[in-house]
């Protein structure tokens, strides 16, 4: 998984199987995925965006995740996505994420 902060570096993460993308950045030290919620779909403090969308098989999106989505100052129709949605497996290999600030 490559992922750019919000002050453009890229690192590449290597998940360990069965968490979810939110789980992944934050044992990664990015402070910016605040996940207040933990995990729940009610907080909208893990929002990222997915900068390859079309290319990664990602689960569908929710109604609850797409309202939380839809209230955030960063919401891109297109690259939207709360991280603690995303179970991460093998078909994730060449992830990329932008971290994005939360209002």
């Amino acid at each position: 998984i490559r992922v750019t902060d919000l002050a453009g570096d890229t690192r590449t993460l290597t998940p360990a199987p069965g968490l979810t993308l939110m789980e992944v950045l934050r044992e990664a030290g990015y402070d910016e995925i605040l996940a207040l919620c933990g995990g729940c779909c009610s907080c909208a403090t893990c929002h990222v965006h997915i900068k390859n969308p079309s290319d990664i098989a990602l689960p569908p999106m929710e109604e609850d995740e797409q309202m939380l989505l839809e209230m955030s100052d960063n919401y891109d129709t297109e690259h939207s996505r709360l991280s603690c949605q995303i179970p991460l497996t093998d078909q994730h290999h060449g992830l990329e994420i932008q971290l994005v600030e939360v209002d």
